[in-house]
């Protein structure tokens, strides 16, 4: 018989989890039995949305945490936070993230600036403050929320592709230096999922991108989550460093 709860006692961090593919994240740890923290930077609100569901639908311990991650000393304070909590952390995905789109030509240095530090600069420093407890506990999964701009790039995206391929290669550094103690660090890269980040692409942009889409239709959050939640559970032990495509057929 399947377990129904696989992560019943693992404590787990979620960042940008106040809604779309962090919120979907979030539930879909809770469900399996963990206890989550949900990061959130700017909606406060959804956040104890988030968790006042967690807690009522999923039975699961949740807590509401808020930092800047534009800020290096914030984003490691926030696993601090998480492990105060929670009394431990076994489980981080980096979702947190945000866009700045133009053509590079026109594309302002503040832009290029503020999505590389957010997208990926703050998942390094999640990454380096929870390795900590990680190493010393002798387990742990990291999973990092690229994106199919991060694989194959996207015009007009510079900055959001260069972020999202270097999670990648974070994903697969820290893979190596760190799978001998139990820990497993890998990504996922989602294609053109519905979510509030998709929405204000405009109908033209919409129309255009699911056409070029085998499966012919836009993925869903939590089709993300469940792939998130598959690299986090115990029998995916052996798999680290591993980019798990959910885009529907799109790099392929």
């Amino acid at each position: 018989m399947t377990d129904a709860r696989p992560l019943e006692g693992r404590r787990a961090l979620v960042t940008g989890a106040s809604r779309g593919i962090g919120k979907a994240t979030a539930i879909a740890l809770a469900r399996a039995g963990a206890s989550v923290a949900v990061g959130y930077s700017a909606h406060p609100e959804s956040a104890e949305t988030v968790v006042a569901a967690l807690r009522s639908d999923c039975n699961a311990t949740a807590v509401a945490l808020g930092a800047d991650l534009a800020d290096p000393r914030a984003a490691g304070a926030l696993v601090e936070q998480t492990v105060s909590a929670l009394g431990g952390i076994d489980i981080v995905v980096n979702n947190a993230g945000i866009t700045r789109d133009n053509l590079a030509m026109r594309l302002a240095d503040d832009d290029w600036d503020a999505v590389i530090a957010i997208d990926l600069t703050a998942a390094f420093h999640i990454c380096r403050a929870a390795l900590r407890p990680m190493l010393r506990q002798r387990f742990g999964r990291i999973v990092n929320v690229s994106s199919i701009a991060g694989v194959v790039g996207n015009a007009g995206q510079s900055n959001y592709s260069a972020a999202k391929a270097g999670l990648i290669g974070l994903t697969k550094s820290l893979a190596r230096e760190v799978a001998s103690r139990d820990i497993t660090v890998n990504a996922v890269a989602p294609g053109f999922i519905d979510t509030e980040m998709t929405t204000v692409l405009g109908d033209p942009i919409r129309t255009a991108a699911i056409a070029a889409i085998p499966k012919g239709r836009m993925g869903t959050a939590e089709e993300v989550a469940a792939a998130i939640a598959f690299l986090v559970l115990p029998e995916s032990g052996y798999i680290t460093g591993h980019v798990l495509h959910v885009d529907g057929g799109l790099a392929a």
